[in-house]
């Protein structure tokens, strides 16, 4: 079978690839597959390419923290299963090829990733199988103690932990790891996380390799897309929000602005009939000043960009980042209650996520919002005024989303202490569809999953956005082809929520 390819802590030693760049190295790598692993029918690669569920309508993100330490480790190759539409039995002849596997996993789709390494395991009984991923970085000893295929799990930022396992060197001196040892759980002191973000080398490199761009799409995104980091970690202190808090931390650390345009630049020659570049930093106008800087950068290039952002940034910075290029932000306005963005720590303030708002819409910035059923303080008037508070701003297009307690966030914990846990502590249904995990004494979990379906049909069937929708698709066919595919998948969504109740 041919999978097809597309166009440390206190003194310790620098990293390999901090003293030499792969591609230039001499060094002699075991051979290393990077693996996304296949998944149930209708897996949405999501974020980092392991999204928690299957969603409203399919997407897929690039699997880019599987790309980096791929794009260090020379020789290798990485395999997005859910993408290419590969099933195990597609990826299992593979086994017998490679030294090592490194797998991405999240809290929901573990189960199902641990019997993909076990398999992998049985087909060649000297394969090396390694995890990566917020879940394993929060709870190592439970992910090694989950299948004796799994020999290590490497923690947090684990790029060069990574790298230095391909080289072949002892376990027990690899800075961020966690591995299994006669019979013996160790886990090694923490890496140190990484400042000079310049220091890694493009993932677009491995994009170019290995993928093919146009398996990658998102609703409110141009097709093709291409997406990577600019840099790493937030600033903001939301309670629900997982990388900040397990792997990226909460200091924003940024690769310069010629280095991202030089990555762009590449790219561009790379993929010539990608329309549109997403940065997915957790929040990109956490730097304003940066940002402006690399909207100059851009423009020059002259492509178009998308970014993530605060529901706070001021009018002249938007001004300048729409002349320089930018076409869309998605915003994270989570809730119309600023009693549960206080209590989510979300830092902003409902007031001026309007008027943020009322400026994108004046500047011709296209907005997807994203919200968020079953906060803590959540109660039917706030969903109420949550879906009210969408149709007044009325973002482009939006995304609901249930409140996911993922182990390693304060959400997580606060559920813990105070019973909101609804019934086991799981994230998805057994096939894949997320569930309403969080209970709350005057509001069920049944009524926040209800919740979703009907913020949806209150956003999107009025008579206000199916004109938007309808002059949208007139203006464009490939947008009326790609709105038409949607819809069909929104209504299948809808249609086996009902079969569910």
């Amino acid at each position: 079978m041919s999978v097809p390819k597309g166009s440390g802590s206190k003194g310790s030693r620098p990293p390999f690839a901090e003293r030499m760049p792969a591609a230039e190295s001499r060094l002699s790598y075991l051979k290393t597959l990077f693996l996304s692993p296949p998944s149930y029918e209708g897996f949405d690669g999501g974020a980092g390419s392991r999204y928690q569920a299957k969603r409203e309508i399919r997407s897929f993100w690039y699997p880019t923290w599987l790309a980096q330490p791929a794009a260090l480790v020379a020789g290798s190759r990485l395999i997005d299963a859910p993408a290419r539409g590969l099933t195990l039995q597609d990826i299992l002849p593979l086994a017998p090829e490679y030294e090592l596997v490194v797998l991405h996993t999240s809290t929901p789709s573990f189960r199902s990733d641990v019997r993909v390494a076990e398999a992998l395991r049985a087909a060649n009984s000297r394969l090396r199988i390694g995890f990566v991923g917020a879940h394993v970085a929060v709870a190592p000893e439970a992910a090694l103690s989950a299948s004796e295929a799994i020999e290590f799990v490497a923690r947090n930022e684990f790029d060069y932990t990574i790298e230095e396992v391909a080289l072949g060197g002892p376990l027990e001196t690899i800075d961020g790891l966690s591995f299994r040892t006669n019979g013996r759980i160790v886990h090694n002191r923490d890496r140190v996380i990484l400042e000079d973000m310049d220091r890694l080398p493009f993932v677009t490199e491995v994009y170019r390799r290995d993928l093919v761009v146009e398996d990658y799409f998102i609703g409110y995104l141009l097709h093709p897309y291409v997406s990577l980091y600019t840099g790493r970690g937030c600033r903001s202190r939301c309670t629900f929000c997982l990388w900040p808090q397990t792997v990226g931390g909460h200091r924003y650390r940024t690769r310069s602005p010629e280095n991202v345009a030089e990555e762009i630049r590449l790219a561009k020659s790379y993929f010539p009939q990608v329309k549109e570049y997403f940065f997915d930093d957790d929040t990109f106008t956490d730097d304003l000043p940066r940002a402006a800087e690399i909207a100059r950068r851009l423009e020059r290039i002259g492509v178009t960009w998308s970014c993530n952002a605060k529901a706070n940034v001021p009018y002249e910075s938007l001004r300048i980042m729409k002349e320089n290029g930018l076409r869309l932000l998605l915003v994270g306005y989570e809730t119309g209650s600023q009693q549960i963005l206080n209590n989510i720590r979300k830092g902003t303030r409902v007031d001026v996520a309007r008027r943020f708002t009322e400026d994108c819409h004046k500047l011709g910035i296209t907005i997807h919002g994203t919200f968020i059923m079953g906060l803590p303080g959540e109660s039917r008037e706030t969903i109420r005024d949550t879906i009210q508070f969408a149709r007044e701003i009325n973002p482009h297009t939006i995304q609901v989303s249930l409140a996911a307690p993922y182990p390693g966030t304060e959400l997580h914990r606060q559920a813990v202490q105070n019973g909101w846990l609804a019934g086991a502590d799981r994230l998805v249904s057994d096939d894949g569809v997320q569930v309403a995990a969080l209970s709350y004494p005057d509001l069920s979990h049944e009524e926040i999953f209800e919740a979703l379906e009907g913020f949806y049909r209150r956003f999107y069937f009025r008579p206000r956005k199916i004109a938007e929708m309808t002059l949208e698709m007139a203006a464009s066919p490939a947008m009326l082809k790609r709105r038409l595919r949607e819809g069909a998948e929104f209504a299948r969504f809808l249609w086996k929520r009902e079969d569910r109740a």
